[in-house]
């Protein structure tokens, strides 16, 4: 198939398929945008755990030690030094122990990921009454700051085949 000799329906339709074809695979759990459900199944796939339901508040997976985590990811381009997670709703419950950030590439390779403790992310997400929740950025300093854990090689390593 010729992407450029595409109509936009039929560029459209293809997506479903792909969507529709990474569900039956297990890879997305959802028909929305595939950034999310990518994420939590490259986590729990590298640590050997199972997704919370979809409906679960405040957490996505939780460990056989009973540490809860919260998966978040950004899509963006190389230069996007933005890398604003979705919305954190309820911080100030301690609904997880880890927040998982991860930073695809507009192809969705892995660029960077961190597991940041949840006084970490506490410190620095900032609240945002617009969005009902807190925004965290995840900076290139983030990596830096005591606590937090580089999994970038851990996710790369994950083969969804």
């Amino acid at each position: 198939m010729n992407l450029a000799e595409s109509s936009p329906q039929e560029l459209l339709a293809l997506h479903a398929k792909i969507v529709d074809a990474l569900r039956e695979r297990g890879i997305l759990r959802t028909a929305n945008n595939p950034t999310g459900d990518l994420a939590e199944h490259l986590f729990c796939k590298a640590r050997g755990l199972e997704p919370e339901k979809n409906s679960r508040r405040g957490f996505d997976a939780i460990d056989q030690d009973g540490k809860r985590y919260q998966i978040k990811a950004r899509r963006c381009a190389p230069k996007d030094k933005l890398r604003q997670l979705s919305a954190i709703r309820n911080l100030d419950n301690a609904d997880f122990d880890f927040l998982i950030g991860i930073v695809f590439s507009l192809d969705y390779t892995i660029q960077q990921a961190a597991q940041i403790p949840y006084l970490v992310v506490k410190d620095l997400a900032t609240p945002d009454g617009h969005i009902n929740g807190h925004r965290f950025l995840l900076k290139d300093d983030v990596w830096n700051v005591p606590g937090v854990k580089d999994i970038t090689d851990e996710l790369k390593a994950v083969d969804l085949g």
